[in-house]
Formats: C-alpha cells, structure tokens, sequence
C-alpha cells in the first residue's frame, strides 16, 4: 500500500506500523504530530468542534510516543493542562479519553508516579461521573501500593503526602458554622471548578485513611494529615478525620464510596430464593471463594501499624486545640460530633499523659441523668482521666455524678451508670474521691437491684485495694486490714514509689533462659540477631550515614569495665541491695535485651498471673491478669480499644435484651443440630432407643369401626351447610399460605 494512502482515517494501521518500523514512518508520524498540534489549539478554543477527531489523535499520539521520545516530550503536560485548566469545558467522553492516555503513558514509563498524581489528585474533587472517580481512586491507589510493594518508596510517599496535606491545608481559612444547618464555607483561595473546598480536603482525609488501612503508609507524616483535617471548617471533613483516631466506621458520604465487596449473606439469601439450578449453585461457589480470596488478601500479610494516637506530632498542643474547638464552638456542633472531639480528646489525654485543667469544667453541664447520649459523655469523661490528673478538679465533677445521678429518686440504671462513672474515675486518681461521700455511695451496696448492688460491691473492692483508710473499719476487708495494721500506706498524689532495682518480672525471662540453655538450645548471640528481626525502625541513608561518622572509637581498659565506685559507694550499694527484693535479675547487665526479649516477657507475666489467679490469688491477680492482657492485645494490634472505656463498662450488667432477628436465627439452627430436617425423632424408629408411636400414628392406623363410633366422625355428620362451607374456606386459605 502506498503511504499516501495512510492518512488520518487509517491511524489505528499507521499505528501498527509504527510499532514495528519507528524509523521508517517517522515522517508519517511526524505529520500527524502536526496535524494533533494544530487541532489542539482550535479544541482549546471551541471544545465541541472536532472533538471526536481529538480523542482518536490524542490516542494514537499516546499509543506511538514512546517511539519517538524526543518529539513527543510535551505531550504528557498538554494533557495534564488539558485536564487541570479546562476541566469544565470537557465533555464527559472526553475527560475519560484523556485520563486513560494520561494513565497508560505511565505504564510505558513515558512519565513518572510522581507527574501523574499530581494531575490525578486535583481531579478528583472535581469529578461529578462515578465512573471516572472510581477508575481514578482505583489508579491512584494501585500506583502507590506497587511504587511500595517491595520497599518504602519514600520520594514518592513524600511528593504525595505533600500534595494530600496542601489540599486539606487550602480550605483551613473558611468559617466555621458547624452540621446544625446548612454547609456554608467562605475560603480565600478556591480552586477552580470546585463549590466547596470541603470537597478537596474530604478526598485527602479519605485516601489517607485508605492508605493506612492497607498498611501501605504507617508513618508520622499520613498522621499529620489527617490531624491537620481534624480542624478543618467543614465538619464532614472533621468527622471523617476524627473517626480515623477513634477507629470507628462513619457513615460515608457520596465521595466516600468504599470498594465493592461480594455480600456473602447477601448470596446465599438469593441462593434460597431463587430457582435452584446447577449453574446458579456453581455460580455461586464461585462468587464465595471469590470473596474468601478477597478477605484473605487484605488481612493476611499485614505488620501491625503503630498506633496513630502514639504518631501525633505535639500531642499537647492538639489536645488543647480541640478543646478550645469544642469549647468555642459548642452552640453550632450538633451532639454527636460533640462527643466524638469529646472521645479523641479524651483517648489523647490518656495515650500521653496530658492535662487539660478546662475539660473537666466544661464537661460538667452535660453530667445529668436526662442528658441524651449520657453513657458516651460518662464513658469519654472517665477515659480520660489518669494518675498524672489533678485530684482538685475532678472533685467537682465527682460530687456532680454522685448528686444527679446516685439518689432514689432516678432509676436502678441510672445508680448503676452513676456508680461504675465514679468507679471508673477512681480507678485512675483514687484521690479525686472524698471520704464521707465514698461512705454514702458504698451503702449501695445493700440496694435490691443486681446492676446497683454490683456496682457499688466493685466501688468497696477498688478502695479495700488501692486506699483502704478511706473505708469504714467494719468495711476495709481482712486483707485490708491487716495492711493497715502493718503500716502500709498508698502513695499520695505527685509521690513516686522508691527508685527501680529491677525489670518487672526479668526473673521469668533469666529463668526461662536459663531452662532452656541447659535443655541445649541455640546460642545466645544467634538469639539476639533473630531478636532484632523485623523490628528494625526505618530511617533514611544519609541519617545512618551520618550517625556512624559521629561515633568515636574510646580503647578500654582491661575488659572494658570502669570502676569509678569508692568504699562509701560501695558501703551505700550495699545499704541498698539490703533493703531491696529478695532477688534482683542481673540479666540485663550481661544481655541486650531485643524486642522478642520483651515480647517474651510478657508472655511469661500472664502465665505467671494466670497460675496466680488458679492458685486463689482473689480479685487483685485477676485484675492484673486482666491489664496484661489488654497490654498485649493493645501492643499487638489486634484490638486497638480494649485498654479503652466502652458505654457498655458505664451501664455494667443489665437484664438480657430481646433477641434480634440473627440471634433468634442461630438458636434455631443450634436446636436444630442432630436431627432430622422438619421433624423430631419422637416415637420414629430410626432411633436408637425404641419408644412407643404418638397418638397421631395411633388414631391414623385404627381400624374403620373404631372411628365410625368416635365423637368426631359423629359430629361431622350432624354439621350444618354454613359449618362444612366454613370448614371448607379455612383449609383453602391454609393450604394457600403453606404454598407460598
């Protein structure tokens, strides 16, 4: 075929030849890039003209540019243009054409990550089709798993995580006016096509999040983001950001649409339903290892992340910035996102150790038994109480609880909610609680009610442990009493117990060791190296490099140790060994500990406090059982919120609620369980023991005559017509239901 026939109705086969002769049709190609260039500027001007002839230049363009790199350099930014700065003016197909080309000019390696993120990200706030978010959402997710797939890609993690904290950052100036009415946000600087710039920084919150939850980004900086988005004007943002500190699932909003998952009950529901069929029964088998495959790929393979609460840079500084959100703005917050800046602020204060004197008085407006969601700000105010908060202003709020919520005239739950709130506190600053009040609030402990009488039995326990002298005498315990007696005294508020000998339970690990050293296992320097693996902290070249020239090689005496004691040193030592435990691990004088050292250790503690609680060690070796568990549940990840107060620890026991629909379900099919489909085994042979037939299998076998004399063939003879014909419709409309 001659070439001149090759003309712009035969690019699909000029592109074939080019791909497999570049050199020789280049000045083919090179008419076409002529013609893409004068096109473009008359598309920029008016779009509806000659835009179906555009996209199929603009793929052929994306199709063959790897071939010619040098003539088609720019082309990646005019699309990039394209789409940023006349993103309005595009028909819909048009977008779509352009963000695929866009894409697959990364997948050739024509452009980096890095160039098509930044196009990617500022469109999708802009975008109204589902379809083109989604497929945009999907591409930017993908791109980033597999940039770090087999190593942090730290450029590229910082080139977008810079570019998600300027989007959330740009509608940080708008105004305030809370989720009682209508969103109305008035930013300086709005980017162009977007209504609201809540959008933009919901979609960082949102792929932030996504980020995480994948596992794909753990570090500080994701957290920095989405605590910068826990400030922003526009409230869904807030909310969206304040759920990721708490770990809980919010209703999302439309821009907030989550991956399309296979609804397991959903299909067998249709199973059950519909025609039952070969191919509908293998289908479906199909769909459900489908979903099984799924869920094994997101949870399976993952490191624990590092809390996020633990990552928050300046933790005090954003503790103090939300209370003065909550405190300022409390007449335009709705409830609801009242008590979810109430909770993350509480669950800050709590993970650090932090006081915010101004909460404790704020919160006490709320603490009143008709209070709508009273159990959650009950729940909030105790979490956020420690051992390092001042007694004096949580008095206040102490006196509060017991004045609304512990007297006779409210309900049983409201006593019981009220006592396990003041528990709860004390268990945190038993100081906080006042003698005479602690008396009138144990006398409960008599009520008739079993959720009161539980409550105000586990108030008495907690200070029979932690300040018995606060009790009565008929009330402090055995125990209790006998401590008194020997003097011992709880440590008062800002006192610290006596100077650290040794590592709580490091005689288990010597112990255990040891054991197995002489039952022959590996060497200890082979230990330590597997100890340390897969717990190295990631840190860049340069700082390593860096650090190892600042090390100075100092040459040791001897065997390296320096004796710097004299005789007094010596004589107080030894003073101090005297008045220490009967035994003192010195296995971290002779071994570095490595974090599987440590993971160990807590393993030994639980099984040394689960032999203790075996033994009849009494509530105190279950409670630290209890503690130790959560520790390591916290540590490992598995379940982020078991070392935090829930609404259920505030109300305590209650009567067992109805059943829903599901429980109900699953006790009939526990019933169920051995048995025959639709039937019991009463009087059946199929039995193992013989039993005599029921009276159904006995008045359908008799004979005739029998039942030709029995009150009921008798009294269908002696029936009237309206009777039969009433008889008659019954059965029908029986027969109809058990039908259908």
């Amino acid at each position: 075929m001659p070439r001149g026939v090759l003309r712009t109705a035969n690019l699909p086969q000029l592109q074939n030849l080019i791909k497999r002769d570049p050199v020789s049709y280049k000045e083919e190609f090179l008419q076409q890039w002529n013609h893409y260039n004068s096109t473009r500027q008359i598309f920029q001007i008016s779009p509806d003209e000659h835009a179906g002839h555009f996209r199929e230049l603009v793929s052929f363009i994306a199709q063959t540019s790897q071939c010619y790199p040098k003539e088609t350099a720019e082309f990646p930014s005019h699309i990039s243009t394209l789409l940023l700065e006349h993103y309005g003016s595009l028909s819909p197909d048009m977008r779509h054409v352009l963000v695929q080309n866009l894409v697959m000019l990364k997948n050739k390696g024509v452009i980096t990550s890095i160039v098509l993120l930044k196009t990617l990200f500022p469109l999708l706030p802009r975008s109204s089709s589902p379809s083109l978010r989604s497929f945009i959402r999907r591409t930017i997710l993908t791109d980033i798993k597999t940039a770090n797939s087999k190593a942090k890609n730290h450029k590229l993690n910082r080139a977008v995580q810079a570019m998600l904290f300027g989007m959330v950052e740009r509608g940080m100036d708008g105004t305030v006016t809370g989720d009682k009415g209508k969103l109305r946000i008035q930013p300086k600087h709005t980017p162009e096509g977007l209504t609201n710039s809540g959008d933009e920084a919901m979609w960082a919150v949102v792929m932030t999040k996504e980020l995480w939850k994948k596992g794909i980004w753990d570090d500080a900086k994701s957290v920095a983001i989405v605590a910068l988005g826990c400030f922003h004007p526009v409230t869904k943002v807030q909310s969206a950001s304040l759920h990721f500190f708490l770990g809980s699932e919010e209703e999302e909003e439309e821009s907030d649409e989550e991956e399309e998952e296979v609804d397991v009950k959903a299909l067998q529901h249709r199973r059950e339903i519909n025609k039952k069929t070969r191919s509908g029964e293998k289908k479906m088998r199909k769909q459900l290892k489908e979903a099984k495959n799924v869920s094994l790929a997101l949870h399976s393979g993952r490191t624990p992340n590092f809390p996020a609460l633990q990552l928050l840079h300046d933790p005090q500084t954003f503790a103090e910035k939300l209370y003065d959100m909550l405190h300022k703005y409390d007449a335009r917050f709705s409830l609801d996102h009242k008590i979810l800046l109430m909770q993350l602020l509480s669950r800050v204060t709590v993970a650090h150790k932090l006081t915010v004197l101004g909460f404790y008085s704020y919160v006490i407006k709320y603490l009143t038994h008709h209070q709508l969601r009273v159990p959650a700000i009950l729940a909030a105010l105790a979490q956020s109480v420690h051992d390092f908060t001042p007694p004096d202003v949580l008095m206040p709020v102490v006196r509060k609880l017991a004045h609304e919520f512990v007297h006779p005239g409210v309900g049983s739950e409201v006593v019981a909610a009220g006592l396990n709130s003041v528990r709860e506190i004390c268990r945190r600053q038993p100081w906080a609680m006042e003698e005479d009040l602690l008396g009138d609030l144990v006398e409960y402990r008599k009520s008739r009610d079993k959720a009161v009488t539980a409550a105000a039995r586990g108030l008495l326990q907690l200070f029979r442990e932690v300040n018995p002298g606060m009790l009565k005498r008929r009330e402090r315990g055995k125990t209790a009493a006998m401590g008194i007696a020997a003097g011992m005294q709880p440590q008062g508020f800002g006192q610290a117990e006596q100077a650290a000998v040794d590592i709580d339970g490091l005689v288990l690990l010597e112990d255990h060791l040891k054991a197995v050293r002489e039952d022959g296992g590996s060497d200890g320097e082979m230990d330590d190296e597997k100890g340390w693996e897969n717990w190295d902290v990631e840190e860049d070249s340069s700082s390593s490099d860096s650090d190892s020239e600042n090390w100075i090689d100092v040459e040791s005496d001897g065997e390296g140790n320096i004796d710097v004691s004299d005789s007094d040193d010596e004589t107080e030592k030894k003073a101090e060994e005297a008045t220490a435990p009967a035994r003192v691990s010195t296995l971290a004088t002779t071994k570095i500990l490595t974090p599987a050292d440590f993971a160990l250790l807590n393993d030994l503690k639980i099984q040394a406090a689960t032999k203790a609680v075996e033994a009849g060690g009494g509530t105190a070796a279950k409670r630290k059982l209890a503690s130790l568990e959560a520790a390591k549940k916290a540590s490992a990840g598995a379940d982020e919120t078991a070392v935090f107060i829930s609404e259920n620890d505030i109300l305590g026991p209650r009567k067992r609620a109805k059943a829903d629909y599901e429980e109900r379900l699953a006790s009939i099919a526990k019933g169920r369980e051995g048995r025959e489909k639709f039937g019991s085994l009463k009087g059946k042979k199929k039995k193992d023991t013989q039993s005599s037939s029921t009276n159904r299998e006995k008045a359908r076998n008799k004979p005739i005559m029998m039942i030709m004399g029995s009150k009921g063939v008798r009294g269908k003879k002696k029936q009237s017509l309206k009777e039969k014909q009433q008889k008659l419709r019954a059965h029908i409309e029986k027969a109809k239901k058990s039908y259908h």
